[in-house]
């Protein structure tokens, strides 16, 4: 009972720092172990950013271990749950399965530090929503990546177009010139659901909605089959499977074969391109999804990472001081330009601006979006009835049954007991 009447009347002095951070000076430096995914950032990143943050932090030793995408879940719950052997005091996690960690509990409330010390006015919000659950936040934003037009630079000129175009109606105009013959204007698979996500967002509609605290498909909305109306007019200028997702066969390979003037695809696939016919090196260029009109460039669906605290940390202030550092603006630039990310805030698009692929991300990431903020959105993509919608009105379905029939599964599964 003393314990706590000391953790209370020192909360205010210690501006957040929490009472797990009153160490002893003589037990020797604090050990703040840090969790990222691997791929996230490269080992001399890594390496730097280690020797910096003890250098700037005397007593503290920073342990990053790298982390397998496979089976992270269930790794990450368990040390929520205090279930785990292992320890952690930041977490880099995926931003759309935040939703699902802060269900389970176990996540520190950061909404007071992102306010005051992290920049949240300028974060994406394609990273910090899904981080945030009735205005208190736990995820705070780390990096971003999304999709963008890969072009071939030398089609786009034999057929006579100077730039990329700017707008939708543009962009079918310029991809109409460069269908022609055995070339294909783009190859847009037929279930490719990331991208049709972003078209429905432009004509203001939701792939799910949540209604007082019930969650319901919303495909069969009228913005919703508008945007899949564009994405059919724009899949019929290619020669993409209308039964197959971007990865049946892998896109990056059909592109590769020379005869595909566009594809709509996060800009690293551009090395998988290049890697399987060298002959494009220097010939492949990008550009925003457009968007309906000039001054807008189209929506996208928001990849990347947060960052969380387990509630069970021993070194709270340690782990603050981590997110701290790897937000900054040095950090942030250092991240976006070794892995041709997007920061974490719109008004560090800037620091890009030399890397042509992550220049052209940028735009669409500053209104970029994630999934449906539901601790089941994984269960709906495991199951995953938008393909099949998809599908049925790229062959000529009625799309209004399908997507009452595809919105119909989608509120079942968000809105099941558990």
């Amino acid at each position: 009972m003393r314990f706590l009447a000391v953790c209370t009347a020192l909360a205010a002095a210690t501006a957040l720092t929490g009472c797990s951070q009153l160490a002893d000076p003589a037990a020797g430096p604090q050990k703040v172990t840090l969790w990222l995914m691997k791929g996230s950032a490269s080992e001399d990143f890594i390496d730097a950013f280690t020797a910096s943050f003890e250098q700037e932090h005397p007593g503290t030793d920073l342990e990053v271990r790298i982390q397998e995408w496979t089976g992270i879940g269930d790794k990450v719950n368990a040390v929520l749950e205090g279930k785990s052997k292992e320890s952690a005091d930041v977490i880099e996690v995926g931003n759309t399965q935040v939703a699902r960690y802060i269900e389970t509990g176990g996540i520190e409330e950061l909404t007071l530090e992102g306010l005051r010390e992290w920049g949240s006015k300028d974060w994406l919000k394609g990273l910090s929503d899904p981080g945030s659950i009735n205005g208190a936040q736990y995820g705070i934003p780390w990096y971003a990546a999304n999709r963008v037009v890969i072009y071939h630079k030398d089609l786009f000129a034999s057929a006579g177009i100077k730039a990329p175009p700017k707008n939708r109606q543009e962009w079918i105009q310029a991809t109409q010139k460069l269908d022609k013959g055995d070339q294909q204007g783009i190859y847009l698979a037929g279930q490719n659901w990331y991208v049709l996500a972003g078209f429905i967002w432009d004509e203001g509609g939701d792939i799910a909605v949540e209604t007082s605290g019930q969650w319901v498909g919303a495909l069969d909305d009228e913005k919703a089959l508008a945007g899949m109306d564009f994405y059919k007019q724009l899949q019929a200028l290619g020669d993409g499977p209308k039964g197959a997702d971007e990865e049946t066969p892998p896109q990056s390979q059909v592109f590769a074969r020379g005869e595909v003037a566009q594809i709509i695809a996060p800009p690293g696939q551009v090395a998988e391109i290049e890697a399987a016919n060298p002959a494009l090196k220097g010939k492949l260029g990008f550009f925003p999804i457009p968007g309906k009109t000039t001054d807008k460039v189209g929506a996208v669906l928001t990849g990347g990472s947060d960052l969380i605290i387990p509630e069970r940390t021993r070194h709270r202030k340690g782990a603050v001081d981590v997110i701290t550092a790897l937000v900054s603006e040095k950090w942030q630039t250092e991240l976006a330009r070794t892995m041709s990310y997007v920061p974490n805030k719109t008004t560090l698009a800037r620091v890009v601006e030399g890397n042509e692929g992550a220049a052209a991300m940028a735009p669409g990431a500053a209104q970029g979006r994630a999934t449906p903020k539901s601790a089941r959105w994984a269960e709906v993509e495991a199951k995953n009835p938008i393909k099949p919608f998809m599908t049925a009105v790229l062959t000529g379905q009625d799309p209004r049954q399908a997507a009452r029939a595809a919105s119909e599964e989608i509120g079942k599964v968000l809105s099941a007991d558990r």
